[in-house]
């Protein structure tokens, strides 16, 4: 396998884009990652979504963005993995270029919310978890994390206010990310007076229904060091793994294994381990996954996912940042695009790019993308070139 890097990133403002369409978001993100890598066109194109063909009655996506992107002739395909889309589309890209199959690849993540209603939003959702034994039954997305959630707090005797912290960093974060939907911070005070929406997930422990499209462009490394003015990032692994939809059949509810083991995958894969990790950018779509996700990637034992952030740091100064762009919390959750959101996020730490977030001496981070309540994980490992 070649090495394969990133050499250009794009993204759009997340928020209610009412003015834009999926194919003008998606158009946009991929001509500015095309721009900032200097290429034309690329030889393929991925393109990850969860919920067009519902909430748009679009399908067919590769194709119909390649040809508005200007980009007609190239192979492009759509990949879906529920929330878990935008980093299957990074994983199918990485693996076409390193297998010397394409030289130049596109990943889009892009996914438009807004326009639906809220019914049809917590519908489309829905089918991220299992039809037959958990939706025919009722239960929401949001009333699932609901239910780990509470059982996490019973289970380690853990607070609800412990949870804050991940909001008040996400919050803190977006006020200096110009493509943020929240851009202002909050109070201790705020969370713990939020409405609940599932006890015990409060308006603050959940992200929001927003649009928006990112875009990365990947080469060979070998190719990426004889193009002029490109700071390549270096993608070290790319792993996935999954669990049961059904949280009932679950081994262990509170064990998160997918992102542990896709996290284990990545660590054999780059030859680090927890400990080399500058920053992390979790998919903290609920207060309790960005705990659950620490734990599982060997940052904290388990049950003290919100002690370490607390006692350790998850500011830009902390010992692990994380959302360090504002998260899927305050930056955003677009869900099919959240994946290759978070891979723009850690590429423009890694370039030194961040602006007043920028982690000091980030050389390696991760991310994971996380599909439905962790039935599909997705880990990335980068590093500066």
């Amino acid at each position: 396998m070649r090495d394969v890097c990133i050499i250009g990133i794009g993204q759009t403002p997340i928020g209610e884009e009412w003015e834009l369409s999926l194919r003008q978001m998606a158009s946009r993100a991929v001509r500015a990652a095309a721009a900032d890598a200097g290429i034309e066109k690329p030889d393929a194109l991925f393109v990850g979504n969860m919920m067009a063909a519902r909430l748009s009655d679009q399908a067919h996506l590769g194709a119909l963005i390649a040809d508005y992107a200007g980009w007609r002739g190239i192979e492009a395909a759509t990949v879906e993995a529920a929330c878990a889309s935008g980093g299957a589309a990074m994983m199918a890209a990485v693996r076409a270029v390193g297998s010397g199959e394409v030289d130049i690849a596109a990943v889009c993540g892009v996914e438009k919310m807004t326009e639906a209603t809220s019914a049809e939003v917590v519908s489309g959702l829905a089918t991220a978890a299992d039809a037959d034994y958990e939706v025919a039954h009722g239960v929401t997305f949001v009333g699932l994390n609901a239910l780990i959630m509470q059982r996490y707090m019973h289970e380690y005797q853990i607070p609800h206010e412990n949870f804050g912290i991940f909001s008040l960093n996400a919050h803190q974060n977006a006020v200096n990310n110009p493509n943020a939907m929240f851009r202002r911070a909050i109070s201790a005070e705020v969370y713990n007076e939020a409405p609940m929406i599932a006890p015990p997930v409060n308006l603050y422990d959940s992200s929001p229904i927003c649009d928006g499209s990112a875009a990365v462009i990947l080469a060979p490394l070998e190719l990426a060091r004889r193009m002029p003015d490109i700071r390549p990032v270096r993608v070290l692994a790319s792993a996935s793994a999954t669990d049961c939809l059904n949280l009932a059949e679950r081994h262990d509810l509170l064990a998160l294994e997918a992102a542990r083991l896709s996290a284990q995958k990545a660590y054999a894969r780059a030859g680090v381990g927890p400990q080399d990790i500058d920053l992390f950018e979790v998919h903290d779509a609920f207060s309790i996954m960005a705990a659950l996700s620490l734990e599982a990637g060997g940052f904290a034992p388990r049950g003290q996912g919100t002690c370490f952030a607390r006692d350790e740091g998850i500011g830009i100064t902390g010992r692990l940042p994380i959302s360090t762009m504002g998260g899927l919390k305050a930056r955003g959750h677009p869900v099919g695009a959240t994946g290759v959101y978070e891979i723009v996020d850690l590429a423009t730490q890694l370039r030194g790019e961040a602006g007043a977030n920028q982690v000091r001496d980030a050389r390696i981070g991760m991310t994971q993308n996380i599909g439905g309540t962790g039935a599909t994980v997705i880990t990335h490992i980068l590093a500066t070139a």
